[in-house]
């Protein structure tokens, strides 16, 4: 659920940068998922969504006015609200200032906060430590034992 206490007062100021907006007048679709929507056509919606906000001229306030208040649906400011997510674990603070945020300071956290969750990582008390890959040692085979066989019976098997 959206924050509202965290939303910012009733000044028009503070709500003009939405009448600049790439995306005023377009359908709410395009940036909103219907119920329901998964894989490659939530992917290929987004990605549009997400192209346009690339040449937004208030791009950086619709960023930071969604991490502010914690918009949990649509794109806002070119970021799914996954990205959203996964920057608020990241932190953003020092990214956004005074309504607007810096697009490709985000854009790098998220790229680190990707490459992070693609490591598999193992826990240890008070820290997380990458797993290495390790060369596994050569393990001889296993010797069997052999044992002699009476001569009588050499050459024969059951069955």
């Amino acid at each position: 659920m959206t924050a509202v206490q965290r939303l910012p007062g009733p000044v028009t100021d503070r709500w003009e940068w939405q009448r600049r907006g790439a995306c005023l007048g377009r359908d709410s679709a395009q940036f909103f998922h219907p119920d329901g929507e998964r894989g490659s056509s939530r992917t290929r919606r987004e990605e549009a969504a997400k192209l346009l906000c690339g040449g937004c001229a208030v791009r950086p306030e619709c960023a930071a006015h969604a991490l502010t208040v914690r918009e949990p649906y649509g794109v806002w400011g070119g970021f799914t609200e996954a990205e959203r997510l996964r920057l608020q674990e990241a932190g953003v603070d020092d990214l956004v200032d005074r309504g607007r945020a810096d697009i490709r300071g985000l854009e790098e956290r998220l790229r680190l906060a990707r490459a992070r969750a693609a490591v598999p990582a193992q826990t240890i008390p008070d820290r997380t430590v990458p797993v290495q890959a390790v060369p596994t040692p050569a393990v001889p085979a296993p010797q069997t034992a052999t044992r002699a066989v009476p001569a009588q019976l050499a050459g024969r098997h059951a069955g």
